[in-house]
């Protein structure tokens, strides 16, 4: 039985429908805005044998027929996933992950795909409202509606969803995902906006994805699905109190100890202390035993945080790790820096390409062209592991983005920066916030570029405890902060405001006055750590390197970019042979002529301006002679622009032959001293050397009748003698 709900949202009509499509699957729906329609279906499997985590799988894709394309790749069929999917598949993992029943380990499969696309209406966001509709009208212990909306700032007010093009002028991009209680996720960029700006924003949000959260509600309570019981996993007090025990002693010495592997180093052998001490009635409970020392460990971390205000390091609740910023590392690379902060360390490079080296996406809404890249790398020696090198994965190419749209409003527009900027972050250290690590060291690394970048950036990550009315916010989390904490949202901006902002909450009770409060102490951490990148670097330097190529543009009319190109682009060929310089020619007449070496790009620069320039009467020009007649000599004065010497123009006294003067191959200095009305070029090698010293001048000599003119050296063969 096919039924369907609809709201209005920002304007437009948004629609859930369940029981015509994926029949089979344990929940499907599909969700329609505009005329874009994504289908979602969730199905879950079997528990996994020994397995102590819940393994959920979000999958999103893109069908290019939704917008009327076929894929550009050599097989003309969708491959694997592109960046926008694996960051739309993160986006929907977030919010929805921690909200499944305890104690639930099933194999869960959540899969959206895009059937309709109207280039209007971004489908991101209705993936995560069909996600969770799908899951809550499936059997699947999934019981809290999940809404979203994008938020938008255009015409000073908040708007919901904005369009492709209003988000162009919007100076906030904003995805917010939330229950009907709180907000449990939120991410997007911003132009630079202020702490109560954001909070507005989100509020705003909040209120607005209410109305998809009630679709969902009214479309479950119309199908009635009956959800699988789930024993809550059973707790042995008796056990419990036991491993408290054992590990509260070792638990307090562990949590004195500053450094990282060493911390983990002793909370393994406390460990394993622990389940070897443990009772002979428990010795098949080493799962459950793991379970409880973390969950110890947990409440005792938590509480020494909220009690004694102490953390793991010994830092106070504000305070944030040393740090170190070096730039300038790599001697070959265009910009570098190693930014340090406590025990994470991010060594970034900065490479500047030509035009040529822009990335090229092949998207739904078609081809298009990224000219500044940003690449997050995260190694297994940087944890101190082992594990084997593969393609990025989903969270590097989120890290990586979340670091671009941070920088990304600070770059220098490419009319006046016309270079592609590629960066790349690897991560050598981690404990907590690689991610704001790169955006720190990515910052200084343009600046040691030359990149003409707005301003420097930072970032910071924060985190929340909170026990009842008691609340800790924490600045620069740990990794074990980060994992034991109610929240993690990172903050990334200039001294002027906020650039990125990415949140992920774990409780739902996280007030106004809380959020507030976070932002403010993020915003002073991150102005002190502005203030160490400064002491750094405090701008961009005066020029770029040595190394990096250097790109000079001009502006060409489009009537003669044919003429620099030449048949088949036998001249721009001929010119980069010649220069070594790198050339691209836009269809609107802009010429970018790049080289390592300056002298190679000012010569190209030079040999194109030659192409492109007029004959003009009254000039000297240096020309080749390229034909012999009785009456005269042709001269090339400029590329494919050749003029007639008339025999008697050849010297100041009687020539009986051309070829007594000059020959084939002569370079010679001669003068335009007419374009005729059959723009026809005239030339005068006795007029040129009389105004160069040459030879005397005897004064004007009269204008010779009958003299025939020139013709450009694309037209026809020799004129007839008059």
């Amino acid at each position: 039985m096919i039924e369907e709900v609809r709201a209005d949202m920002g304007g437009r009509e948004l629609r859930l429908e369940t029981g015509r499509m994926a029949k089979q699957a344990n929940g499907a729906v599909t969700v329609s805005y505009g005329e874009t329609v994504v289908l979602v279906a969730a199905v879950h499997g079997s528990p996994r044998e020994g397995i102590d985590f819940f393994p959920l799988t979000i999958e999103y894709r893109e069908k290019t027929y939704a917008a009327g394309r076929i894929p550009g790749n050599f097989f003309r069929r969708e491959g694997r996933p592109g960046e926008k999917e694996v960051l739309t598949a993160r986006l929907v993992d977030r919010p929805l992950r921690p909200l499944f029943a305890d104690g639930y380990n099933n194999e869960v499969q959540v899969v959206a795909t895009v059937l309709s696309a109207d280039q209007e209406n971004d489908p991101d966001v209705l993936a995560l409202v069909g996600s969770s509709a799908a899951l809550l009208l499936s059997e699947i212990p999934f019981y809290r509606a999940v809404g979203a909306v994008r938020v938008g700032w255009v015409d000073e007010r908040f708007i919901v969803n904005p369009t492709r093009e209003e988000r162009e002028g919007s100076k906030l991009d904003l995805v917010v995902a939330g229950t009907e209680k709180a907000v449990v996720m939120v991410e997007g960029s911003a132009d630079e906006v202020s702490e109560a700006m954001m909070v507005d924003a989100i509020e705003f949000a909040h209120r607005e994805l209410q109305s998809s959260i009630r679709l969902q509600t009214d479309l479950a309570q119309r199908v009635r699905i009956e959800k699988i019981d789930v024993e809550p996993p059973a707790r042995d007090e008796g056990l419990a109190a036991q491993v408290e025990r054992l590990a509260e002693e070792g638990m307090n010495r562990i949590f004195s100890i500053k450094e990282k592997r060493s911390r983990q180093k002793a909370r393994a052998k406390l460990l394993e202390e622990t389940q070897a001490q443990v009772a002979p009635d428990y010795e098949d409970s080493e799962r459950e035993i793991r379970s409880l020392f973390e969950e110890y460990e947990r409440r005792r971390l938590r509480g020494m945080i909220l009690k004694e205000k102490r953390r793991v390091d010994d830092r106070g609740l504000t305070d944030v790790r040393a740090i170190t910023c070096d730039v300038g590392l790599l001697p070959r690379a265009h910009g570098s820096a190693l930014f340090s902060r406590g025990e994470t360390q991010a060594l970034v490079a900065t490479t500047l390409g030509t035009p040529r080296d822009e990335q090229k996406l092949d998207e739904l809404q078609g081809e298009s062209f990224r000219s500044f890249i940003m690449h997050y790398n995260f190694p297994p020696f940087s944890v101190g592991e082992v594990k084997p090198f593969r393609g990025p994965g989903r969270r590097e190419i989120g890290h990586g983005v979340l670091a671009e749209r941070s920088l990304r409003g600070t770059m220098p527009a490419g009319e006046d920066f016309p270079y592609t900027v590629r960066i790349v972050s690897d991560i050598l250290e981690s404990n907590g916030s690689s991610s704001m690590a790169t955006v720190c060291g990515a910052s200084l690394s343009l600046m040691d570029a030359g990149v003409p970048v707005k301003g420097a950036v930072a970032g910071i990550a924060m985190g929340l405890v909170q026990e009842g009315d008691e609340v800790a916010i924490l600045t620069d989390i740990l990794g074990v902060e980060d994992h034991l904490g109610d929240m993690d949202f990172k903050v990334a901006g200039t001294a002027e405001g906020i650039t990125a902002f990415q949140m992920d909450v774990k409780s739902e009770e996280i007030s106004r006055d809380t959020l507030a409060r976070a932002l403010e102490q993020a915003r002073e951490a991150r102005l002190f750590v502005l203030d160490r990148m400064n002491s750094a670097i405090a701008a961009p330097r005066a020029d770029i390197s040595e190394y990096a190529p250097r790109i000079f543009q001009i502006t060409i009319p489009v009537e003669k970019i044919g003429g620099v190109i030449g048949p088949g682009g036998k001249v721009v060929r001929d010119i980069t042979a010649k220069t070594g310089a790198e050339i691209d020619i836009d269809d609107d007449g802009t010429v970018s002529v790049a080289s390592c070496e300056r002298e190679g790009a000012e010569r190209a620069l030079e040999m194109i301006n030659q192409i492109i320039a007029d004959v003009e009467v009254g000039k000297i020009y240096k020309g080749k002679v390229t034909r012999l007649m009785n009456f005269g000599a042709f001269v090339e004065v400029l590329p494919g622009k050749e003029g007639l010497v008339h025999i008697s123009e050849l010297a100041d006294h009687h020539v009986k032959q051309v070829e007594d003067v000059v020959k084939v191959g002569d370079e010679i200095q001669v003068k335009c001293v007419e374009i005729d009305a059959q723009h026809r070029v005239n030339l005068s090698k006795v007029a040129a050397e009389r105004e160069l010293g040459l030879i005397p001048d005897t004064g004007p000599k009269p204008p010779r009748s009958g003299r025939g003119g020139s013709r450009d050296s694309s037209r026809g063969g020799p004129r007839p003698r008059r």
